[in-house]
């Protein structure tokens, strides 16, 4: 936020962005994941990510401990 003086990009720069470095993010995905080898950080048997989002139900109402 710093940097860009709080300048926020809206969704279709970023689209943009993603469609004209397909190659350039694939290859820093790539990068990375053979860095979190290197450093034996995960075996490697299963990499996901997930970009799911949910609506956050959390309330009063709703939220308590049974006892």
């Amino acid at each position: 936020m710093w940097l860009l003086k709080k300048l926020a990009p809206d969704f279709k720069t970023i689209a943009d962005f993603r469609k004209d470095n397909k190659e350039a993010i694939k290859k820093v995905g790539r990068d990375f994941i053979l860095l979190c080898k290197k450093l034996d950080l995960f075996s490697g048997e299963l990499v996901a990510i997930d970009g799911s989002k949910f609506k956050a139900v959390n309330s009063k109402k709703r939220n308590f401990n049974q006892q």
